[in-house]
């Protein structure tokens, strides 16, 4: 097993190693979350008539595989649209569906369902729950602005937007508050909702920053109410 690269972060009492690939990792438990990986999104597309490479879940597949191996991750948790409808883990193709049932398999597996992917249970193994309360902190799809407890969610895709040099870049990032912390996307094929948008703020309340995770520090951008 390789290192990897992590900016420590604490929340809700605990260590956390936030990774440069859009992950977190509970080293006190050996858990990897993730969020909005949202499998088979191109094939959904495809059925539309909006062709786009088939390729997106391998692509997903191996980077969550490597972030797996790297961390020695035991147990996971996908915070909800792992697949982008509710048919997605029926069109897998077969190598994706081979590497995803081997990961399932090969850790305590936990999905937490989104708005895309409630509706079904057949994933490639692991188990299914609409929400979940680990060590005092809340597992759910979406952040609830009236949930009183630590709270880690996806669903917002979030990005930050900063001019570096008279270019606008743009990173995916954590957004955080005392009580609330939510994932950027972790899929290959996925956009993401600029942090200052108004849904983001109603989510998380006042006092809400931007976490971006380099491979030694975590950079902090404090967001205007």
């Amino acid at each position: 097993m390789v290192p990897v690269p992590f900016a420590e972060l604490r929340f809700a009492g605990h260590v956390w190693h936030a990774l440069p690939e859009g992950a977190l990792f509970w080293p006190a438990r050996r858990a990897l979350l993730v969020a909005d990986l949202h499998l088979e999104k191109a094939s959904w597309y495809a059925r539309g008539g909006q062709m786009l490479p088939p390729y997106d879940s391998i692509a997903t597949l191996t980077a969550l595989g490597a972030t797996v191996a790297a961390t020695g991750a035991e147990e996971i948790w996908c915070l909800g649209d792992s697949f982008h409808d509710i048919e997605g883990c029926d069109r897998l193709p077969a190598e994706a569906r081979a590497r995803l049932s081997a990961l399932t398999a090969a850790a305590r597996w936990t999905w937490i369902s989104g708005n895309h992917d409630r509706s079904y249970v057949d994933r490639c193994g692991g188990a299914v729950a609409d929400e979940a309360c680990v060590e005092g902190v809340v597992l759910r799809h979406e952040a609830d602005p009236r949930e009183p407890r630590p709270e880690l969610s996806g669903h917002f895709h979030p990005k930050l937007r900063v001019r570096v040099r008279g270019k606008l870049v743009a990173r995916r990032c954590f957004v955080a508050t005392a009580t609330k912390l939510i994932f950027p996307a972790f899929g290959a094929l996925t956009g993401g909702l600029d942090v200052t948008h108004p849904e983001i703020a109603r989510a998380t309340g006042a006092g809400a920053e931007a976490l971006v995770p380099l491979p030694d520090r975590l950079l902090r951008f404090p967001l205007a109410a």
